[in-house]
């Protein structure tokens, strides 16, 4: 009889016991799974800074004074897994808006009507672009013919640009600053005068005299026999001289365009890739290399 009343209590501690060890069980898988996220997130947060630390060990060789572009040097890294590529090109290839509108120069000035026009825009949008550039950056709040000054929430400087996203603030730009890449030839950090050795086709193309068979025969030469800009086998230019050659230009036909151009700005970009597996960071910075001392201008990672 006791035997008989025993069996259901067997019975039911067994299956108590399976239920815990089923609970137990899976508590424990939890627990694996939750530690095995954990790594994973905590070896790609390293992946992230390795891939980070990449790009500044780029960015900091590419500062030194002796590092040209092209350089050997800029491509480099600790292991197959973690690298670094870095592309110095220079800031003075691009347009200094700063430097057109300062002074109201009206040779400057038509230097940027023809590269919007060159891009695209129309008459009427070029003149709102232009004039609300300058009614941004004058000290009045005196209202030019197709410009804005203060209205609403609208409210202009009166200060050249800080930097070159400032133009996302004046009236009459949002269009051209949405497009992708819209500030790849724009600039706010260069000497001004637009360097020849780096300047753009369509840069180029804007300057008094420039015609697109000119243009393109002078960046292939410029290119060197690989075709890339800013390596090793580019062609040197030693004086603004050997460059007028290069375009073929006449000394009177070079006079069209000098007070617009220079020749190697001080200023230059570089753009630092740094890899750690698959995780890739990018760092972009202004140097402005002077003698023995670079100067760090800009820092930003896209």
């Amino acid at each position: 009889m006791n035997l008989a009343r025993n069996i259901p209590q067997r019975g039911a501690a067994l299956m108590l016991a399976m239920w815990a060890l089923f609970l137990l069980s899976a508590m424990v898988v939890s627990w694996a799974i939750d530690i095995d996220q954990r790594l994973d997130l905590n070896g790609n947060a390293s992946r992230v800074l390795e891939a980070q630390a990449m790009a500044a060990s780029g960015g900091d060789i590419a500062m030194h004074p002796a590092i040209k572009p092209g350089s050997p040097l800029l491509r480099g890294g600790v292991s197959r897994s973690q690298t670094f590529e870095a592309r110095i090109t220079g800031e003075g290839g691009r347009l200094n808006v700063n430097w057109i509108v300062a002074g109201e120069n009206p040779v400057r000035l038509e230097l940027l009507r023809k590269y919007l026009e060159v891009k695209g825009i129309d008459l009427n949008e070029r003149d709102r672009m232009i004039d609300s550039l300058l009614d941004w950056v004058d000290p009045d709040n005196l209202v030019r013919l197709n410009g804005a000054e203060d209205e609403g929430d609208y409210r202009p400087t009166n200060t050249l640009l800080a930097r070159i996203d400032d133009l996302k603030r004046v009236a009459g730009w949002a269009d051209f600053t949405s497009q992708a890449d819209w500030d790849s030839e724009l600039t706010v950090n260069s000497t001004g005068p637009v360097d020849l050795a780096w300047a753009s086709r369509d840069l180029m193309l804007a300057l008094p005299g420039m015609t697109e068979p000119v243009v393109d025969q002078f960046i292939q030469l410029r290119s060197g026999p690989d075709e890339m800009q800013g390596t090793d086998d580019d062609p040197e230019f030693k004086t603004l001289d050997d460059v007028r050659v290069a375009l073929g230009f006449t000394t009177e036909q070079y006079k069209a365009i000098a007070p617009l151009v220079g020749f190697k700005d001080q200023f230059v970009r570089v753009v630092s890739v740094g890899k750690s597996g698959d995780v890739t960071r990018v760092v972009q910075m202004v140097i402005r290399k002077a003698g023995n001392v670079p100067q760090l201008i800009t820092w930003k990672e896209l």
